[in-house]
């Protein structure tokens, strides 16, 4: 008969409860991200690269001019940025995502479903994903058509 240490019980609860966990988020499909953006633009490329470490499935489309992806999209121009993407929930909702949207602010889009066609950070907020990140750097995040017409304050990122 072999006695079981405390530890090693302890570790193998732990080992079960890891993989117990860890099972239904390995079967969850990942939102995924379809970016447009200039091939020259590292900003774009950084908050993709953030995008993909944040749990998304990105992938990224290179255009010399990423207007048509704006205005395809439904974007107001007073609203444009430097990349245009499209967010798709696993249920297959999808939104424009125009710039650098925070993580955090396309989740919250993804649980509360508005009626709206999407989010942005217009211009290239300094402190935003993709842009020198700084969790602690504020901007503004819009949403824009359904509900929030043209545009509807979204989301303050950073402290106010």
């Amino acid at each position: 008969m072999t006695m079981l240490t405390r530890r090693a019980l302890i570790a193998a609860t732990g080992a079960a409860a890891l993989v117990a966990g860890a099972a239904p988020l390995l079967a969850a499909p990942a939102p995924t991200l379809s970016v447009v953006k200039s091939p020259t633009c590292g900003c774009c490329s950084g908050w993709a690269d953030m995008a993909r470490e944040a749990g998304y499935a990105v992938d990224v489309r290179n255009v010399e001019d990423v207007t048509q992806a704006k205005v395809d999209g439904g974007v107001p121009e007073d609203l444009w940025s430097c990349h245009t993407a499209t967010l798709t929930a696993p249920d297959g909702r999808s939104y424009v995502i125009e710039g650098h949207v925070s993580f955090d602010a396309m989740a919250r889009l993804m649980a509360e479903a508005p009626d709206v066609a999407g989010l942005a950070a217009p211009g290239m907020p300094m402190g935003s994903p993709g842009m020198g990140y700084d969790p602690a750097a504020e901007y503004d995040m819009f949403a824009f058509g359904g509900t929030a017409g043209d545009s509807a304050l979204f989301e303050m990122a950073g402290k106010r």
